[in-house]
């Protein structure tokens, strides 16, 4: 009887082992918003690191967190790193593409919880007296995120933060 329990449980955990490594190589989470405010006034905020406890997601997941910021003061060159609890762990921002009023690129490696290399990026496009803005973060998928997405997608658990991330930049480029 045990040993049958065994056999199943190592069956099982082989079929997942090997349903993980047909999970695509990269991974692609997007989301967006309209707000009502001109590129320019919302670009100011998404291009400048020193504005991103106005509206980031996961800005209030440690209050004690700490950040450092480095290169330019905003734009292209611009560094964000931190470090805090379990939640929000560690890494480095880098804004590595600005294109005035129109879009921002950054680069992205997360060091905790887990290692991770991904490319972020907020394009703008007006919309008569609103603007349609488009965050979008992209990148490859080790074994480690393809085990996870057998079991949660990566847009199921990032998704949500864009949404929210967006409803604060709204609230904050349309004051």
């Amino acid at each position: 009887m045990l040993k049958t329990i065994a056999v199943i449980v190592a069956v099982l955990i082989a079929g997942v082992l090997i349903f993980a490594t047909m999970k695509p190589d990269t991974f692609s989470v997007q989301r967006s918003a309209t707000i009502k405010a001109p590129p320019d006034k919302i670009f100011a905020v998404l291009n400048d690191f020193h504005r991103w406890t106005e509206w980031s997601p996961w800005e209030k997941l440690d209050p004690a967190m700490q950040r450092t910021l480095g290169g330019a003061a905003s734009g292209k060159g611009a560094t964000y790193a931190w470090e805090g609890n379990s939640k929000a762990g560690a890494g480095r921002m880098e804004i590595v593409e600005s294109v005035p009023a129109r879009k921002v690129g950054i680069k992205l490696d997360f060091i905790k919880p887990f290692e991770g290399h991904n490319i972020a990026e907020f394009t703008l496009t007006p919309q008569g007296d609103a603007t349609q803005v488009n965050w979008q973060m992209h990148g490859p998928a080790p074994f480690i995120t393809k085990l996870m997405q057998v079991f949660v997608s990566m847009d199921s658990m990032i998704g949500k933060d864009f949404e929210e991330g967006l409803a604060n930049l709204k609230a904050v480029a349309e004051r």
